[in-house]
Protein backbone atom coordinates (compact mmCIF):
# COMPACT_ATOMS: atom_id res chain seq x y z
CA UNK A 1 0.00 0.00 0.00
CA UNK A 2 0.91 3.62 -0.43
CA UNK A 3 -0.94 5.87 2.05
CA UNK A 4 -3.52 3.09 2.57
CA UNK A 5 -4.14 2.74 -1.18
CA UNK A 6 -3.72 -0.79 -2.51
CA UNK A 7 -1.38 -1.62 -5.41
CA UNK A 8 -1.68 -4.66 -7.69
CA UNK A 9 1.14 -5.95 -9.91
CA UNK A 10 0.03 -7.77 -13.06
CA UNK A 11 2.45 -9.99 -14.99
CA UNK A 12 1.07 -11.11 -18.37
CA UNK A 13 2.74 -14.31 -19.61
CA UNK A 14 1.27 -16.28 -22.44
CA UNK A 15 2.67 -19.63 -23.47
CA UNK A 16 2.77 -19.23 -27.24
CA UNK A 17 6.11 -17.54 -27.90
CA UNK A 18 7.38 -18.48 -31.35
CA UNK A 19 10.83 -16.87 -31.41
CA UNK A 20 11.96 -18.67 -28.24
CA UNK A 21 9.91 -21.70 -27.22
CA UNK A 22 8.94 -21.67 -23.55
CA UNK A 23 10.43 -18.20 -23.22
CA UNK A 24 8.69 -17.10 -20.04
CA UNK A 25 9.95 -20.06 -18.00
CA UNK A 26 13.31 -20.49 -19.67
CA UNK A 27 16.04 -20.09 -17.03
CA UNK A 28 18.47 -17.21 -16.67
CA UNK A 29 21.26 -18.21 -14.30
CA UNK A 30 19.13 -21.14 -13.22
CA UNK A 31 15.96 -19.15 -12.45
CA UNK A 32 12.93 -19.04 -14.77
CA UNK A 33 12.59 -15.76 -16.67
CA UNK A 34 9.24 -14.90 -15.11
CA UNK A 35 10.61 -15.58 -11.63
CA UNK A 36 12.95 -12.59 -11.87
CA UNK A 37 9.93 -10.30 -12.12
CA UNK A 38 7.97 -12.20 -9.47
CA UNK A 39 10.82 -12.07 -6.95
CA UNK A 40 11.21 -8.33 -7.46
CA UNK A 41 7.47 -7.68 -7.12
CA UNK A 42 7.32 -9.69 -3.89
CA UNK A 43 10.17 -7.61 -2.43
CA UNK A 44 8.45 -4.25 -2.98
CA UNK A 45 6.48 -3.30 0.12
CA UNK A 46 3.86 -1.13 -1.63
CA UNK A 47 2.66 -4.04 -3.80
CA UNK A 48 -0.25 -5.88 -2.16
CA UNK A 49 -1.02 -8.54 -4.78
CA UNK A 50 1.08 -10.15 -7.50
CA UNK A 51 -1.03 -11.71 -10.25
CA UNK A 52 0.09 -13.67 -13.30
CA UNK A 53 -2.28 -13.80 -16.26
CA UNK A 54 -1.53 -16.84 -18.42
CA UNK A 55 -2.97 -19.47 -20.72
CA UNK A 56 -0.19 -21.96 -19.95
CA UNK A 57 -0.24 -24.61 -17.20
CA UNK A 58 3.57 -24.72 -16.98
CA UNK A 59 3.79 -20.95 -16.50
CA UNK A 60 1.01 -21.14 -13.90
CA UNK A 61 2.92 -23.82 -11.98
CA UNK A 62 6.11 -21.73 -11.89
CA UNK A 63 4.17 -18.60 -10.94
CA UNK A 64 2.56 -20.32 -7.95
CA UNK A 65 5.94 -21.74 -6.90
CA UNK A 66 7.27 -18.18 -6.69
CA UNK A 67 4.31 -16.91 -4.68
CA UNK A 68 2.04 -15.32 -7.29
CA UNK A 69 -1.68 -15.65 -7.78
CA UNK A 70 -2.69 -17.04 -11.17
CA UNK A 71 -5.63 -16.00 -13.32
CA UNK A 72 -6.34 -18.05 -16.43
CA UNK A 73 -6.35 -16.05 -19.66
CA UNK A 74 -8.89 -16.89 -22.36
CA UNK A 75 -7.65 -18.09 -25.75
CA UNK A 76 -8.60 -14.93 -27.67
CA UNK A 77 -6.40 -12.83 -25.38
CA UNK A 78 -3.40 -15.16 -25.82
CA UNK A 79 -2.88 -14.90 -29.59
CA UNK A 80 0.07 -13.26 -31.36
CA UNK A 81 -2.10 -10.29 -32.31
CA UNK A 82 -3.80 -9.73 -28.93
CA UNK A 83 -2.96 -6.43 -27.22
CA UNK A 84 -1.67 -6.39 -23.66
CA UNK A 85 -4.11 -3.60 -22.81
CA UNK A 86 -7.02 -5.94 -23.58
CA UNK A 87 -5.67 -8.47 -21.07
CA UNK A 88 -5.34 -5.68 -18.49
CA UNK A 89 -8.93 -4.56 -19.12
CA UNK A 90 -10.25 -8.11 -18.83
CA UNK A 91 -8.36 -8.92 -15.64
CA UNK A 92 -9.20 -5.60 -14.00
CA UNK A 93 -12.90 -6.13 -14.68
CA UNK A 94 -12.70 -9.62 -13.14
CA UNK A 95 -11.03 -8.18 -10.06
CA UNK A 96 -13.74 -5.53 -9.77
CA UNK A 97 -16.41 -8.23 -9.84
CA UNK A 98 -14.57 -10.04 -7.04
CA UNK A 99 -14.60 -6.90 -4.90
CA UNK A 100 -10.99 -5.74 -5.36
CA UNK A 101 -10.81 -2.01 -4.61
CA UNK A 102 -7.17 -1.28 -5.42
CA UNK A 103 -6.78 2.03 -7.21
CA UNK A 104 -3.29 1.48 -8.57
CA UNK A 105 -2.05 -1.17 -10.97
CA UNK A 106 1.37 -2.10 -12.31
CA UNK A 107 2.13 -3.90 -15.55
CA UNK A 108 5.45 -5.72 -15.18
CA UNK A 109 6.22 -7.74 -18.27
CA UNK A 110 8.36 -10.84 -17.62
CA UNK A 111 10.57 -10.04 -20.62
CA UNK A 112 12.22 -7.22 -18.62
CA UNK A 113 13.84 -9.28 -15.84
CA UNK A 114 16.46 -6.78 -14.64
CA UNK A 115 14.30 -3.73 -13.87
CA UNK A 116 15.18 -1.85 -10.69
CA UNK A 117 12.98 -1.71 -7.60
CA UNK A 118 13.58 2.05 -7.35
CA UNK A 119 12.07 2.60 -10.81
CA UNK A 120 8.93 0.65 -9.88
CA UNK A 121 8.54 2.73 -6.73
CA UNK A 122 9.08 5.97 -8.66
CA UNK A 123 6.22 5.09 -11.01
CA UNK A 124 3.84 4.37 -8.12
CA UNK A 125 4.86 7.57 -6.36
CA UNK A 126 4.21 9.65 -9.47
CA UNK A 127 0.72 8.17 -9.75
CA UNK A 128 -0.05 8.84 -6.12
CA UNK A 129 1.64 12.14 -5.37
CA UNK A 130 1.48 13.88 -8.76
CA UNK A 131 -1.98 12.75 -9.83
CA UNK A 132 -1.11 11.09 -13.13
CA UNK A 133 -3.47 8.56 -14.72
CA UNK A 134 -0.63 6.50 -16.16
CA UNK A 135 3.16 6.48 -15.86
CA UNK A 136 5.87 4.59 -17.73
CA UNK A 137 9.64 4.25 -17.73
CA UNK A 138 11.58 5.82 -20.59
CA UNK A 139 15.21 5.68 -21.71
CA UNK A 140 17.19 7.65 -24.27
CA UNK A 141 16.23 6.50 -27.78
CA UNK A 142 18.56 3.98 -29.38
CA UNK A 143 18.28 6.01 -32.59
CA UNK A 144 17.45 9.69 -32.47
CA UNK A 145 14.55 10.20 -34.95
CA UNK A 146 16.44 13.17 -36.43
CA UNK A 147 18.94 10.62 -37.73
CA UNK A 148 16.33 8.30 -39.23
CA UNK A 149 15.67 8.00 -42.94
CA UNK A 150 12.85 7.03 -45.30
CA UNK A 151 13.53 5.32 -48.61
CA UNK A 152 10.89 6.35 -51.11
CA UNK A 153 11.11 4.85 -54.60
CA UNK A 154 14.68 3.85 -53.87
CA UNK A 155 15.67 7.38 -52.85
CA UNK A 156 16.61 8.17 -49.22
CA UNK A 157 15.30 11.26 -47.46
CA UNK A 158 15.26 12.45 -43.86
CA UNK A 159 12.45 10.80 -41.91
CA UNK A 160 11.68 14.13 -40.21
CA UNK A 161 11.27 16.82 -42.85
CA UNK A 162 13.79 19.58 -42.37
CA UNK A 163 16.03 17.62 -39.99
CA UNK A 164 19.79 17.43 -40.49
CA UNK A 165 20.91 13.84 -39.78
CA UNK A 166 24.57 14.86 -39.91
CA UNK A 167 24.46 17.11 -36.86
CA UNK A 168 26.63 16.08 -33.88
CA UNK A 169 24.72 14.20 -31.18
CA UNK A 170 25.08 17.14 -28.79
CA UNK A 171 23.16 19.40 -31.20
CA UNK A 172 20.20 17.07 -31.65
CA UNK A 173 17.12 17.39 -29.41
CA UNK A 174 16.89 14.66 -26.80
CA UNK A 175 14.64 11.78 -27.82
CA UNK A 176 13.30 9.00 -25.63
CA UNK A 177 11.67 5.62 -26.09
CA UNK A 178 9.69 3.40 -23.78
CA UNK A 179 12.07 1.18 -21.83
CA UNK A 180 9.49 -1.54 -21.13
CA UNK A 181 10.48 -1.82 -17.47
CA UNK A 182 7.35 -0.49 -15.75
CA UNK A 183 3.86 0.71 -16.64
CA UNK A 184 1.78 2.09 -13.77
CA UNK A 185 -1.84 3.17 -13.98
CA UNK A 186 -4.98 4.09 -12.12
CA UNK A 187 -7.46 1.26 -12.45
CA UNK A 188 -10.40 3.65 -12.17
CA UNK A 189 -9.15 5.46 -15.30
CA UNK A 190 -8.57 2.39 -17.47
CA UNK A 191 -11.62 3.23 -19.58
CA UNK A 192 -9.45 5.91 -21.21
CA UNK A 193 -7.01 3.27 -22.46
CA UNK A 194 -7.64 1.90 -25.94
CA UNK A 195 -4.48 0.78 -27.74
CA UNK A 196 -1.78 1.06 -25.11
CA UNK A 197 -0.79 1.63 -21.50
CA UNK A 198 -0.34 5.42 -21.68
CA UNK A 199 -3.60 7.29 -21.26
CA UNK A 200 -5.12 10.32 -19.61
CA UNK A 201 -2.56 12.52 -17.87
CA UNK A 202 0.75 10.75 -18.45
CA UNK A 203 3.93 10.83 -16.37
CA UNK A 204 7.44 9.63 -17.18
CA UNK A 205 10.23 8.08 -15.12
CA UNK A 206 13.58 8.32 -16.89
CA UNK A 207 15.78 5.25 -16.38
CA UNK A 208 19.40 4.71 -17.37
CA UNK A 209 18.49 1.94 -19.79
CA UNK A 210 21.59 -0.05 -18.80
CA UNK A 211 19.46 -2.97 -17.61
CA UNK A 212 16.37 -2.40 -19.78
CA UNK A 213 15.75 -5.51 -21.84
CA UNK A 214 12.86 -6.78 -23.94
CA UNK A 215 13.77 -10.44 -24.33
CA UNK A 216 12.50 -11.88 -27.59
CA UNK A 217 15.43 -13.83 -29.08
CA UNK A 218 18.31 -16.15 -28.27
CA UNK A 219 20.67 -13.18 -28.43
CA UNK A 220 18.54 -11.32 -25.88
CA UNK A 221 18.84 -14.27 -23.48
CA UNK A 222 22.61 -14.27 -23.85
CA UNK A 223 22.70 -10.54 -23.10
CA UNK A 224 20.41 -10.97 -20.07
CA UNK A 225 22.61 -13.73 -18.65
CA UNK A 226 25.73 -11.60 -19.15
CA UNK A 227 24.25 -8.58 -17.37
CA UNK A 228 22.70 -10.70 -14.59
CA UNK A 229 26.05 -12.36 -13.93
CA UNK A 230 27.77 -8.95 -13.80
CA UNK A 231 25.20 -7.73 -11.27
CA UNK A 232 25.71 -10.82 -9.12
CA UNK A 233 29.49 -10.32 -9.20
CA UNK A 234 29.06 -6.69 -8.17
CA UNK A 235 27.00 -7.76 -5.14
CA UNK A 236 29.63 -10.31 -4.12
CA UNK A 237 32.46 -7.79 -4.31
CA UNK A 238 30.53 -4.88 -2.75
Amino acid sequence: MIDNQRVIAIIPARGGSKNVLGKNIRPILGKPLIAWTLDLAKRIDVIDRVIVSTDCADIARVARKYGAEVYERCAELATDTALVIDTIHDLSQRLDREGERAIYGLLLEPTAPLRREADVLSCVQQLHFQGFDSVATFKLADLNPHRAWCIDGGEPRAFIEGSVPWLPRQQLPEAFQLSGDVYAFRRDRLALATHGMLFGRVGAVIVSGDYSLDIDSERDFLMAELIARELQDEKVTA
